[in-house]
């Protein structure tokens, strides 16, 4: 079955079936994928910071249908001084947004905006801060960090202590204003979730923790169990389903995932899903089915991708994985910054009329810096 958006479409389509099959189409701007029955609906830059680097955005729907979309913005490169939070509003699904709006900016790197809105419609916003761009040591070391070793050597000890961890902010007016910065005890970079029973839980690399305040305090509950030489805990994301489970998936070389029966106190030991990319942002759409999307950053066709579970986490349709968008990738060190693999990050949410809306940061063409993208696609349901 296709999905068909307009009646001319249709048309163009049984000529199709009738004179030949092609499982990619494009009609008019809209492309379909007849394998998946997928519907591409559009994509486009929705945020750019001339001569900026952008990235880590995540996406919110809040109780009336306004989209938020939060990023580390402002950036010379992937790891720098200068990250800061900003947040983008769209009050007609995606088809306009805000400019950018300066939220968050302490005096280390802002990375990985995470956002959740809460039952009572608070806005948590979360992310970490890093001086990677102060180590030597680091695999991202290069002529960049004379400069910004100056630029660290001005910020007191006191500072850095005082500043180096993992934050979440509150808004209780829709964005206007936010808290001062709530400690927790790791960091994921699409943010905690909301469960049934009202808590807030937040799957992160150094643990499972809870808030039963709305997000005002938060306490560990829980770990993730590690097979015998696994990698660690990395950017992890966590869905409830149906069922009342909750799925947790890792980054690693393929996405890991656990699962917890208990509502997150106690978990299963990490296994390897099919899902090869990284890192993962979950979802829970209207029909129960979970939705997970993530970046592929190895050949071929690099880019964006999401793959679909019906059966609450047990398996992933790995055969029908969906590819989103494919990263324009340059040569490596055009814009000094590992280009072949700085793209992705992609999170979703599903919109009112039940399509989907997904973002992330790529390179819109092979000569300029990340954006903020979104793409906007609908999934044959039936």
């Amino acid at each position: 079955m296709i999905i068909h958006k307009k009646n001319n479409c249709r048309k163009v389509l049984l000529l199709l079936f009738i004179f030949g099959y092609y499982p990619i189409v494009d009609i008019f701007g809209i492309k379909y994928d007849t394998d998946n029955n997928i519907l591409i609906i559009s994509t486009k830059i929705i945020c750019e910071q001339t001569n900026k680097y952008v990235g880590w955005p995540t996406i919110a729907k809040t109780q009336t249908g306004k989209l938020l979309v939060v990023f580390s913005g402002d950036r010379d490169w992937h790891v720098c001084p200068w990250g800061k939070t900003y947040m983008l509003q769209s009050v007609d699904s995606g088809q306009t947004w805000s400019e950018a709006k300066l939220i968050n900016n302490t005096p280390l790197d802002d990375r990985d905006a995470g956002i959740l809105i809460t039952d009572k419609g608070t806005i948590l916003v979360s992310w970490f801060n890093s001086l990677a761009f102060a180590d030597k040591k680091s695999r991202f070391y290069n002529s960049r960090y004379k400069q910004y070793a100056c630029h660290t050597e001005k910020i007191p000890d006191e500072i850095k202590k005082k500043w180096l961890g993992y934050w979440i902010r509150r808004s209780v007016d829709g964005g206007q204003t936010f808290s001062d910065p709530i400690p927790t005890i790791g960091n994921s970079p699409h943010g905690p979730i909301k469960l049934a029973d009202g808590r807030l839980l937040y799957a992160t690399n150094k643990g499972v923790s809870e808030s039963i305040d709305d997000g005002k305090t938060w306490q560990k509950i829980g770990d993730i169990p590690l097979p015998p030489h696994s990698p660690g805990l990395s950017e992890v994301h966590a869905v409830e389903t149906v069922d009342g489970k909750i799925i947790a998936l890792s980054r690693s070389n393929c996405l890991r995932q656990s699962v917890s029966n208990d509502g997150g106190y106690t978990w299963s030991l990490l296994k390897e899903t099919p899902m090869i990319g990284y890192p993962a942002h979950l979802t829970r759409l209207s029909n129960n089915w979970i939705l997970a999307t993530y970046s592929r950053r190895t050949s071929p066709n690099p880019g964006q991708r999401a793959c679909i579970s019906k059966d609450n986490g047990k398996t992933w349709d790995y055969k029908n994985e969906i590819t989103l968008s494919i990263a324009d990738l340059p040569e490596e060190g055009i814009h000094d910054y590992p280009s072949s693999w700085d793209f992705g990050y992609p999170s979703s949410v599903e919109l009112d009329d039940g399509s989907i809306y997904t973002v992330y940061y790529q390179m819109p063409d092979r000569n300029k810096k990340p954006v903020i993208m979104a793409t906007h696609w609908k999934i044959n349901k039936d």
